[in-house]
């Protein structure tokens, strides 16, 4: 585990995105989209081996046995990392995705400040598209940072796993991760809608059930931020509606039509002129052409449509790159925000007993006359005590 430390932290001060470990084969970084090979540092199969019993827990390491893969995120030497552990030729191979230590703005990833305005939305659909790797997660990350600093509300994340920690500031935020804190997206998308929430975040539509599910809660009012693997809008829609059976499909394009809050296609391209990769986009705002065009399954027009639309913020690519990528004259570079810097903090976990006993005590009825707690204000009293003060100010109401 030394040596695998020791590779993170070389990896972050050299500002590196991603990390390969396969047995037999010299360590590989991508930086800058490239990739490096680290000829001095190789590790046997026997010794990746024992490297992943390190780093796995019985929960991981049994979806590991059963699936031959597994996902988890994890805080080695004060930096966040996603991490891949797979089965190849070679044995056991261990891909690393770096993370940055704070949620970066729209700003700082060189992207349209147009999206914000899906932060503004009182509920709908919002969908991020894009290939692997293309930026997907951390847009919508950016987004939710945004929502946190300004709005008043509740949001839930389902996530597989946890890449960017929230710590509540304007908005209430709680986050869960598949296989730890939910068995699937189905449960999860069940849950959340008794759990009160004003803002969804569901990592990745995946199968018509969690599809379904997302579309009923984007129907029912809430704000529901989702990623999409589709290259362009038309494929996005079409991937929605084609997960359900033909007879389902018109109610499904209804359905879609209804709740559509955004759609957003991302694709990183390398800027010979900067020197670094950029994001490029392709943006669509809901119009009533847009419903229209879906309901009655015209989806090719979707680009024609977009091509004559009024609103300054509906992007085609090259539209995109002539209007916006073309003129903007200052870019970040990737290494001053998404390079991960070593802090001493990272955001605390806890595993409930109740979770982990082999046996839970029987449940008594809590009276809140005989329960004492700590109010507001600092002071030791009972739960009707408090309830009483807030009702003498106007707030039980």
């Amino acid at each position: 585990m030394h040596t695998f430390t020791s590779l993170v932290e070389r990896g972050a001060r050299e500002g590196v995105s991603d990390m390969h470990i396969s047995g037999g084969h010299p360590i590989v970084y991508r930086k800058n989209g490239s990739i490096v090979f680290v000829d001095t540092v190789v590790l046997t199969p026997s010794q990746v081996d024992a490297l992943v019993l390190k780093m796995l827990g019985p929960r991981h390491l049994r979806i590991l046995r059963e699936r031959l893969s597994v996902d988890l995120g994890m805080n080695l030497a004060g930096i966040r990392l996603r991490v891949n552990i797979f089965n190849t030729v070679r044995g056991l191979a261990i891909a690393t995705r770096f993370l940055p230590a704070h949620v970066p703005t729209l700003t700082d990833l060189n992207l349209h400040p147009a999206l914000t305005r899906f932060c503004s939305l009182d509920s709908g659909l919002v969908l991020f598209c894009g290939p692997t790797g293309s930026g997907k997660s951390t847009t919508i990350a950016s987004l939710l940072d945004k929502i946190n600093a300004t709005r008043a509300a509740h949001a839930i994340t389902l996530e597989d796993p946890i890449e960017y920690s929230f710590r509540s500031g304007k908005a209430f935020f709680q986050q869960r991760e598949l296989g730890e804190h939910f068995l699937s997206f189905e449960q999860g998308l069940v849950d959340i809608l008794r759990e009160d929430p004003d803002i969804i975040m569901v990592g990745e539509l995946r199968d018509p059930e969690t599809i379904r599910l997302t579309l009923s809660a984007a129907e029912s009012g809430h704000l529901v931020f989702a990623s999409l693997h589709a290259s362009n809008m038309q494929e996005a829609i079409y991937r929605i509606c084609n997960s359900f059976p033909l007879e389902a499909q018109e109610f499904v394009r209804h359905q879609l039509a209804s709740c559509l809050g955004g759609i957003v296609v991302q694709k990183l391209i390398y800027e010979k002129r900067l020197g670094f990769r950029i994001p490029h986009l392709s943006m669509l705002f809901p119009s009533p052409a847009i419903g229209n065009t879906v309901r009655e399954n015209k989806i090719e027009q979707i680009h024609n449509i977009m091509e004559l639309s009024k609103d300054k913020d509906v992007y085609t690519f090259s539209r995109y790159r002539k209007e916006f990528l073309n003129t903007k004259n200052r870019f970040t570079p990737p290494w001053n925000t998404l390079t991960p810097r070593i802090t001493a903090k990272a955001t605390p976990r806890h595993t409930s007993s109740v979770l982990t006993s082999a046996q839970v005590a029987p449940q008594e009825d809590i009276d809140a006359s005989s329960t004492r707690c700590v109010s507001l204000d600092g002071n030791t009293c009972q739960v009707d005590e408090i309830i009483t003060r807030i009702e003498s100010r106007g707030m039980g109401a």
